[in-house]
């Protein structure tokens, strides 16, 4: 059986209109943008929705560059799951499935005023929530403060939740250790 061809990750315009864009700079410098779009234009460059309303998150390039491979290969294994063709990030506008747009745009606003040596400990955090968590928190989060410059209440505790744990991994293993 083929696999389902696809835009970037999983995006198919015929399907629905709403989905997400990552707008990577070419150049090394740079920030990565993520738009939440409900419209889609002919041809390889998108033009609409492409305005502070729909803009989610931007976030440097070196901190992107820490997550782009973890992201990737996470959309990459629910695509093959799917019988999807899979997607790469690379310079451009890359369109993204609106669930998976949602989970990734929740780990990038958990770090986008971090501090990059979080960063290892977002992911996995970011990695042990189920995907229908990750939707809710997305939801949640975004139905108060979903602009990109909006970085109070439910931003900063997705930030504090995914890069601040307060136990070690081995400090948990002693408490359990004592529950016995």
């Amino acid at each position: 059986m083929s696999r389902i061809r696809a835009l970037g990750f999983g995006y198919l315009p015929e399907e629905t209109k709403h989905h997400f864009l990552t707008v990577i700079p070419t150049k090394r410098e740079g920030k990565i943008a993520v738009y939440e779009r409900f419209a889609w234009d002919e041809g390889d460059i998108q033009v609409s929705d492409l305005e502070y309303g729909s803009l989610k998150v931007v976030i440097d390039k070196h901190k992107w560059d820490l997550v782009r491979e973890t992201i990737q290969l996470e959309f990459n294994t629910v695509l093959k799951e799917n019988r999807i063709l899979v997607g790469r990030f690379r310079g451009g506008q890359i369109p993204i499935d609106r669930l998976l747009g949602k989970e990734m745009v929740l780990l990038l606003w958990a770090i986008e005023d971090s501090d990059p040596n979080l960063i290892p400990l977002a992911l996995k955090n970011w990695l042990g929530l189920s995907r229908e968590e990750r939707w809710w928190l997305f939801t949640m989060t975004n139905a108060v403060t979903g602009q990109a410059d909006d970085k109070r209440g439910w931003r900063k505790a997705i930030r504090y939740a995914l890069t601040e744990n307060p136990l070690e991994e081995k400090n948990q293993l002693n408490l359990l250790s004592f529950s016995d």
